[in-house]
């Protein structure tokens, strides 16, 4: 039987955060050993052009980012994990799918409407399209399965509406990609907001835990977390900083929601705080010293990603070359 295609990617912006570690790449670490399934990661560095880059910096963080998966656990003798701009058929596949995008569906997009209002300086074409290369990167290699959080959803809906416009139009062609949404810990928010999610792009240094934080330095933002007046450990809506560190927990110890609460309870808010800090060190130190290796051998670092562009690129050919024989344009 065929495995199951996987694909999900993350833009080299900022910094990997815990949020990121906990909402995707600790489910990653499970599907990597699941022999259903082939799963193909992507540093989605054509995203990113959206905004104005600085060649040299953007160049170097996205290597840090590869760095980073690595050093998260990913392994690639179990994943295909490449860079998205190095697999040309991406940008070839966007374009026909361009072709099947009405104006109004991508421009109703959430993508497009946030990123408009932050960059009202800078509204491009690309920002419109976002979405539509978004569903070539998946339709590209017929995935079955996008892991998303919960909030994700609407970034997956345009990859099926594409999908089936497509194959009705011709015959079928891609697969429709259904949601692989996490449980536990598949939304982690703000330490400084815990009614926004963690965020790699935050100004607020506190409110972000980087993959990459010293000890020290994770400690003491969650001794800087927002909580709330009350004394109650206790997970609930009217409760957000306390359930946002109870999911946290629960997360890196690998408990249920009702099991972290247990085991918290009765704390002060101050040794709640300590608590999750430590079962975080306890999970990302390893994770910062693998990083430390691997980022001194950038070399090793770009021949694992031409491995896994060759990879990918064997997959992303085929795909392209049916597609276009589909709408009819002459191959050789």
């Amino acid at each position: 039987m065929d495995k199951k295609i996987i694909y999900s990617g993350i833009q080299p912006t900022g910094l990997v955060t815990l949020g990121n570690y906990i909402g995707a790449l600790s489910n990653w670490l499970k599907l990597q050993n699941d022999e259903n399934y082939q799963c193909i990661y992507s540093i989605a560095d054509l995203h990113s052009l959206t905004v104005r880059q600085v060649p040299s910096e953007f160049r170097n963080r996205a290597i840090s980012f590869f760095a980073q998966y690595l050093a998260c656990g990913l392994d690639p003798q179990k994943n295909i994990m490449y860079f998205q701009s190095h697999v040309h058929e991406h940008a070839e596949l966007t374009w026909i799918l361009n072709c099947f995008t009405y104006v109004g569906e991508a421009s109703r997009m959430t993508q497009f409407k946030d990123k408009s209002q932050k960059h009202p300086d800078n509204i491009n074409m690309g920002l419109m399209d976002y979405p539509v290369l978004m569903a070539a990167d998946i339709l590209l290699y017929n995935t079955s399965l996008v892991p998303i959080g919960v909030d994700q959803k609407q970034h997956l809906e345009i990859a099926r509406d594409l999908a089936m416009r497509f194959n009705n139009t011709y015959s079928p062609t891609f697969t429709v990609p259904e949601p692989l949404i996490s449980g536990v810990g598949a939304k982690i928010k703000s330490l400084q907001n815990p009614l926004a999610k963690m965020s790699k792009s935050d100004p607020n240094e506190n409110a972000t835990i980087s993959i990459l934080d010293s000890t020290d330095d994770i400690m003491r933002k969650f001794k800087r977390a927002v909580t709330d007046s009350d004394t109650e450990i206790r997970y609930g809506e009217d409760k957000p900083g306390i359930s946002n560190l109870i999911t946290i927990y629960a997360s890196c110890k690998g408990i249920t929601i009702d099991d972290a609460v247990k085991e918290l309870q009765g704390l002060s808010y101050a040794a709640l705080k300590e608590m999750v800090g430590c079962s975080v060190v306890d999970i990302l130190a390893p994770v910062k010293a693998r990083y430390d290796e691997l980022i001194k051998d950038k070399e090793g670092l770009l021949k694992i990603a031409k491995e896994g562009q060759e990879q990918a690129s064997s997959i992303a050919h085929k795909t392209l070359r049916k597609v276009y024989k589909k709408v009819g344009l002459v191959q050789l």
